[in-house]
């Protein structure tokens, strides 16, 4: 019997003597050849090994090299420094693994729905017309493929792309055209995060323990309409497609979406401030966050697409948020993914690029209502970011509405003087609430003298009834 023994005691002895040799380092794919890391900071290398394993990481920047070892739960994490916007570079992990043609630059998050989504294989004509001359090797995408999960998971199936034609007509047109302006306007390698679903509420974006603490997010989710085409569980589209991102350190983030939440619209900037929040406490620092208002759409009922915006003109008192005007840029109310990517990803990157990194001189701010003043039978509206006056693109303003005591609005007369818009109609006496723009298809024609369109708004707080429309 010990004859027996003795030969599989030897074989166990030689096999556990030897496991480390023969393990595998494993990285998750954000980490990658061709990936953007953000530049000077200090960003984290992170992946699975055998328990206790020696992990040594070597840059070609310079010269430290980087040590930790696995814990017993076989994953190993560290930090590394990162230099100024360059590259490419080589990251050497235990003399194997290599990741080669690695850049240092300005890393964004690309998510939400559709609008965010589309891109050239939706047949979008910017994206199919731009993509020839789209060779770029510093702009580089990464893509997470649409996928759920009931927890947060560790990694996604992707692989960082430089940025070539046949890349860029399948990443989001917005994300592209966003990267395009920062890569040329701050002459800096670019990473971007391809992550969205066409159709998703923002529930789903939101971790699921979020919402079931929260009664109003968790009522607000009952309401979600199924469907077969894009998920509506809370958190089943952030523990797949966001939670796998989040130790990789980013510059920002870009978000358009709401028109899945026009339903649900009351506790949409609630909603917001809650998901926002949570990506930042897991990435772990407070990123900016710049999105897009929803663009006019013909809703089956009257006043969810304003009412949408409304909330989502509250979300700019989320600290570091920043939010893009866009109903001037829409030719077809009818048609829920208006084709100017390009136009609107430079407003996004106009407001990154002042905003976040202090380019000076770019006019990228909206005019927003700030106050009335009653002036007998008139109303004076009072505006923020008017700093040279007010101008039309048409001989008389649009979409003016005002109301006495009644509640009853009537389309009113409006004259610009200076800063401020004067507003009545001689039906009204006593007028107290003034309305612009506050309708799902109204695409208003007031803009600053910038040419930058004036935001919607309503003076007052009054229910507003979103019947169905009659068709």
């Amino acid at each position: 019997m010990k004859k027996l023994l003795l030969p599989f005691i030897v074989f166990v002895i030689f096999f556990i003597g030897n496991y480390h040799a023969v393990a595998e380092i494993r990285l998750p794919s954000i980490l990658g050849s061709h990936m953007v890391l953000q530049q000077k900071s200090e960003v984290n290398l992170w992946g699975w090994c055998a328990p206790s394993e020696n992990i040594n990481v070597k840059v070609s920047w310079d010269t430290t090299r980087y040590v930790t070892k696995g814990t017993s739960g076989a994953k190993w994490e560290l930090k590394i420094k990162t230099p100024a916007a360059g590259g490419p570079f080589t990251i050497t992990i235990n003399n194997k693994t290599v990741l080669e043609d690695v850049m240092t630059g300005e890393v964004w998050i690309c998510s939400g729905q559709s609008n965010m989504e589309w891109s050239g294989d939706q047949k979008l004509k910017q994206s199919l017309d731009e993509a020839p001359n789209a060779t770029n090797q510093k702009i580089r995408f990464f893509y997470v493929p649409k996928t759920t999960s009931d927890f947060p998971q560790e990694d996604v199936r992707a692989g960082w792309k430089v940025c070539t034609p046949e890349e860029m007509v399948h990443f989001s047109a917005i994300g592209y055209f966003f990267g395009k302006k920062l890569q040329n306007d701050l002459n800096v390698p670019v990473g971007l995060i391809n992550s969205n679903w066409g159709g998703t509420p923002a529930e789903v974006w939101t971790p699921k323990e979020v919402i079931d603490k929260d009664q109003v997010l968790k009522e607000a989710s009952l309401k979600l309409n199924p469907s077969g085409g894009w998920p509506i569980i809370p958190g089943s589209t952030y523990h797949a497609m966001i939670a796998p991102l989040t130790k990789f350190r980013i510059a920002g983030a870009i978000w358009y979406q709401g028109e899945s939440n026009t339903q649900n619209y009351k506790s949409y900037s609630h909603l917001m401030a809650k998901m926002i929040g949570a990506w930042r406490d897991a990435w772990g620092y407070s990123f900016p966050f710049f999105y897009v208002q929803i663009a006019p759409f013909a809703y089956g009922q009257n006043f969810i697409g304003a009412l949408l915006r409304e909330q989502q003109t509250a979300c700019l008192s989320i600290p570091r948020t920043g939010m893009v005007v866009v109903h001037d840029l829409v030719d077809d109310v009818t048609n829920i993914h208006p084709v100017k990517k390009m136009e609107v990803a430079n407003r996004l990157a106009s407001l990154a690029l002042a905003d976040t990194y202090g380019v000076k001189g770019l006019v990228y701010k909206y005019p927003m209502y700030r106050g009335l003043v009653i002036e007998r039978n008139r109303i004076r509206i009072l505006f923020d970011n008017v700093p040279n006056g007010l101008m039309a693109t048409a001989k008389d303003l649009n979409e003016f509405y005002i109301a006495g005591e009644d509640q009853k609005f009537l389309f009113a007369s409006a004259r610009i003087e200076g800063n401020t818009v004067i507003v009545w109609n001689k039906a009204v006496k006593e007028p107290v609430a003034v309305r612009f723009g506050f309708a799902n298809t109204t695409i208003p024609n007031l803009f600053s003298k910038e040419g930058m369109p004036v935001n919607i708004f309503r003076t007052d707080t009054w229910e507003v009834k979103t019947d169905a429309v009659v068709k």
